[in-house]
């Protein structure tokens, strides 16, 4: 039965004037069940039940017994909840929309939890329930409302099971649990619960959030944060500031603030003035007076160990270039999640507090409490952090699960991928229920609205073993002497349609990740590597871009379509390049290859004299053990005319496509800008290379494309590839936007000096390519818009996704191949070729080439060390002098590389100087570097990004 309990009246009045009524009714049912197997008097609607007999062996709790749980266990103790130990859970629609309203990321994964059937959690719909419905009383704040009525619903099911199951409030809030306690409801902490279970892995997942781990008498580390309302106010009023927090990749006591607006970031520096704020976070920060500004430190410290040699290396002289510095007075938003990492070596016997070691160097050690230490000694670990007190150098938090043995390579991928929070679960069923039949074939019904290109010479051209084929080309001669040139990219939106499960997964994956050896897909791999994948000899649906193009590649006419193509070749860069070159070779395929060869050498030189970039950074690819999938060896990739080629046309696509949409579209066109980067960027760079008599105009991108152009030095072969590479770092990244949140003078793409540039031609491993197809498909009249396409809001909020997870996945990319370069270098030691990038106040990082990786090598003692030689660090020259040894940025070194693995959180590739030799200069292998390795082009590429991901064919 249905039963009307409340009936509310609204008066609103439109902007129109209008007066508008509207009336909100709650209604109750009588049918809504307890969800439970042994009771006789509910129906059961379907839904997947709790348990007949919820039989658990727990101290001091009864035999039979279901769990209700609060909101505030949800929110702080989901990783406890998602140990299989806990079965047989209430989940009232109280505290389901609570948490949903509260964390969308532990609502997600309650949902999981719900949706596992064996893990018997059961959703109440107590706001219909007539017996658990409560009004809120006037007064009453919505917080003590929900925590009623999840009281009211507890005691109902009690007296609902008549003593034969006990219903146990799970609590952690004191006040509510006395009240539960005197209104006769069985509660306790789910501390306590899990204690009676006597479960040590359980036990190390409960947060520690309400733990004192330091005694009241011990003296504060770390100044208190400020109040929620003081840091409104003090923002309000202008005397605080409001912004990212972002660790130092070098030094774990220095920082900086990205503020919205503000010129230049704030530094941090020290400690107290961190106030334990956590790389990523969003905080309120007080600035310094100018008189107490500063300038990084321009050293390499990497934990406490260090801080005798920061003390040493700090000089009293004033800094010339001091940057807006300030201190950390609140968190306004953490941005924790877990950690991955290990348990640091523990000396005492039976100790219970250890420190976590995280594998990201920004986030410190996090003090952790388990009795499974001989366990987990070995493992990669999660960790969650719960709470950072000021008593406390490190933050508090507890174990979630373990990943594997350290060394492990499927252990060591996991911690990658997390890490850096790529999506690599298997795709759903929902997902996978998106998908056409493997045996799908082109139908005629196929070919409406679509152009029959099956008979065009089209071919692909890519790196070898690649499976996601996404664009093709072709190119004929026309009766009046131009030429006819095609771009056809694979349409992926004819399977993937908006608002479908298998949409939603993809715009939340973005992008495809490539991890050695392995591929993470965007979408499932019968689409990517088959059914959209452009394969030769087999008939596929496309979008291409056709254009008219003279002898001069000057573009006479263009058109957009949906067509069908069958690819009459599928080859490698090297298999194409060796058709162009044999002249004795003249097949329509041959003589179409030359001819995109000869207007792509067109384009080219026409977007340099534009002022397009040409940088570089190192680029290798390992040669893998088919069977071990262990790296055999190293080599720096080389590139051919053909992948020059392929890159112009794509660049083309996008910039023709940009247009297009953008003038259907002004307000929801998704684009693509690279802003041009500051000045300031440029300094240390211009510095260095005035000091070696290069001068560097940074004026415009065409300024620097010529300077560097020039840049050459005889008895340094590889100076100008360096300075390349370090351009690239002095660029911002390039981002996705909605065009309707820009003006046109900010489209610019500064890299590849274009006015206005999308991504068009990789949707297999791109979300931002399918929402310009899209565009394009309703711009040209072959599909209908859709509401999401017209809502620049959420197409910006798309945008912010596609910029988080493309930085994110070039991240893990690189952190995929150091692990593999570590693997390389197991057991070997090698003298090789290295040059200089930067020279630190106590390190030189350096280059080596042919492993695309660099190493710090340190030049000081560290505490506890003795050296024999002395550096003297010359800030203004940027340089370290022993002796009459004089090192500066590009200088060629040689050095000997090998694997320090004494640390296994972090092995190093060890960085030992050999030339120019130092007599007496040594310092010990366990410290002696890190390395991180840059995995973009080595050789000169397009610019699109200073820090775009790994993928199969460079990015365009």
């Amino acid at each position: 039965m249905v039963m009307k309990v409340t009936s509310k009246t609204f008066i609103r009045k439109t902007k129109r004037g209008n007066i508008l009524k509207i009336v909100r009714e709650h209604y109750l049912r009588d049918d809504i069940g307890c969800g439970s197997l042994a009771c006789k008097k509910c129906k059961r609607n379907g839904e997947k039940p709790l348990e007949k007999n919820p039989s658990v062996d727990n101290d001091g709790v009864p035999d039979k017994h279901y769990l209700l749980l609060d909101t505030n266990v949800v929110l702080h103790q989901i990783d406890a909840l998602e140990d299989d130990t806990l079965k047989n859970v209430i989940i009232l629609q109280t505290v389901l929309e609570e948490v949903k309203h509260l964390s969308h990321s532990v609502y997600k994964r309650l949902m999981d939890l719900i949706g596992n059937h064996s893990r018997c959690y059961y959703v109440f719909v107590n706001v219909y329930h007539k017996d658990t419905y409560v009004e809120r009383v006037r007064g009453e704040s919505p917080n003590d409302y929900n925590d009623r009525m999840i009281r009211v619903s507890a005691l109902w099911y009690n007296k609902h099971f008549d003593g034969k199951i006990k219903v146990l409030l799970i609590s952690s809030d004191e006040a509510s649990k006395a009240k539960a306690i005197n209104e006769g409801i069985p509660t306790m902490s789910l501390e306590q619960y899990v204690k009676g279970l006597n479960n040590v892995t359980l036990t190390d997942k409960l947060s520690n959030r309400n733990s004192v781990v330091e005694e009241i008498s011990k003296e504060p580390i770390f100044p208190p944060h400020l109040t929620p309302a003081q840091i409104h106010m003090g923002i309000k009023s202008g005397k605080l500031l409001q912004g990212t927090f972002f660790a130092s990749n070098d030094n774990f006591l220095e920082g900086n603030v990205f503020v919205e607006g503000q010129e230049k970031n704030i530094l941090l520096q020290g400690r107290e003035h961190l106030n334990r704020a956590i790389n990523g976070d969003i905080v309120a920060v007080q600035m310094l007076p100018e008189s107490e500004w500063s300038a990084p430190t321009n050293l390499v410290i990497a934990d406490y160990d260090d801080l005798e040699l920061e003390n040493n290396l700090n000089n009293t002289v004033q800094p010339k270039d001091k940057h807006p510095t300030g201190r950390v007075v609140g968190i306004i938003r953490k941005k924790w999640r877990q950690y991955c990492g290990i348990i640091q070596h523990s000396v005492v016997e039976n100790a219970t507090r250890h420190l976590f070691v995280p594998a990201e160097k920004k986030i410190p050690k996090i003090r952790i409490e388990t009795r499974q230490y001989d366990k987990l000694k070995d493992q990669r670990l999660i960790i969650a952090i719960d709470t950072w007190p000021r008593t406390s150098r490190y933050p508090l938090g507890h174990f979630v699960r373990s990943l594997g043995k350290i060394g492990e390579r499927e252990a060591e991928n996991e911690v990658i991928l997390l890490e850096h929070d790529v999506p690599h679960s298997k795709f759903s069923d929902q997902v996978l229920a998106c998908l056409p039949k493997e045996t799908w074939t082109v139908t005629d019904s196929d070919f409406f609205g679509r152009e029959d290109f099956r008979d065009l010479d089209i071919c692909s051209v890519d790196p070898p073993g690649c499976t996601d084929i996404d664009d093709a080309l072709h190119c004929m001669a026309l009766k009046n002497g131009n030429f006819q040139v095609g771009v056809h990219i694979a349409d992926v939106t004819h399977f993937i349609k908006p608002g479908t499960p298998i949409d939603l997964e993809a715009s939340q994956r973005a992008t495809t990740v490539y991890l050695t050896g392995r591929r993470i897909d965007m979408v499932p791999g019968l689409l990517s590597s088959n059914l959209c994948s452009l394969r030769g000899g087999e008939e596929r649906l496309a979008f291409s871009c056709v254009w008219e193009m003279t002898p001069n590649a000057e573009i006479v006419n263009s058109s957009f379509t949906k067509s069908v193509i069958k690819s009459k070749a599928a080859m490698t860069y090297e298999q194409a390049q060796l058709i162009i070159d044999d002249q004795n070779q003249n097949t329509a395929i041959a003589i179409g290859l030359r001819q995109l060869n000869k207007f792509a050498k067109i384009l080219k030189k026409r977007r340099l004299d534009a002022g397009a970039l040409v940088l570089a950074s190192p680029e290798i690819r390992f040669l893998m053990d088919s069977e071990t999938r262990d790296p055999l060896d190293v080599e720096v990739k080389q590139l051919k005319e053909t992948n020059s080629m392929v890159e112009e046309f794509m660049l083309l696509a996008n910039i023709e496509v940009a247009k297009k949409i953008y003038s259907d579209f002004p307000e929801f066109a998704v684009l693509r800008r690279h802003p041009k980067p500051p000045p300031s960027n440029f300094e240390s760079l211009i510095k260095a290379a005035a000091h070696l008599g290069v001068e560097l105009n940074v004026d415009t991108s065409k300024d620097l494309a010529n300077s560097l152009d020039k840049a050459v030095k005889l008895d340094n072969p590889f100076f100008n590839t360096m300075l390349r590479i370090l351009a690239t770092r002095c660029m911002l990244q390039a981002v996705y936007f909605a065009s309707g949140t820009k003006t046109y003078d900010e489209f610019m793409h500064y890299g590849l000096a274009a006015p206005i540039y999308t991504h068009f031609t990789s949707p297999i491993r791109r979300y931002a390519d399918v929402l310009v197809h899209r565009l394009l498909a309703v711009s040209i009249a072959a599909e209908n818009t859709t509401p999401e396409l017209l809502d620049k809001r959420k197409i910006d909020a798309i945008c912010q996704n596609l910029n988080v997870r493309t930085r994110m996945s070039s991240y893990a990319e690189r952190a995929s191949v150091a692990l593999n370069t570590h693997i390389f270098f197991r057991g070997k030691i090698r003298d090789e070729e290295g040059y200089i990038l930067y020279v630190k106040k106590n390190a030189l990082q350096i280059l080596i080439p042919k492993y695309g990786l660099e190493g710090t090598l340190f030049l000081s003692p560290r505490k506890g060390q003795l050296q024999m030689v002395t550096f003297t660090y010359n800030e203004e020259e940027q340089t370290q002098r022993c002796g009459q040894v004089v090192f500066r940025t590009f200088d060629p070194v040689t050095v000997q590389l090998s694997l320090d693995s004494s640390n296994v959180q972090h092995e190093r590739i060890v960085l030992k100087l050999v030339k120019p030799e130092i007599p007496n200069f040594s310092i010990p292998s366990s410290i002696a570097s890190t390395t991180t390795v840059q995995q973009t082009q080595k050789n000169p590429k397009p610019c699109d990004s200073s820090s775009e991901p790994l993928c199969k064919k460079p990015k365009v």
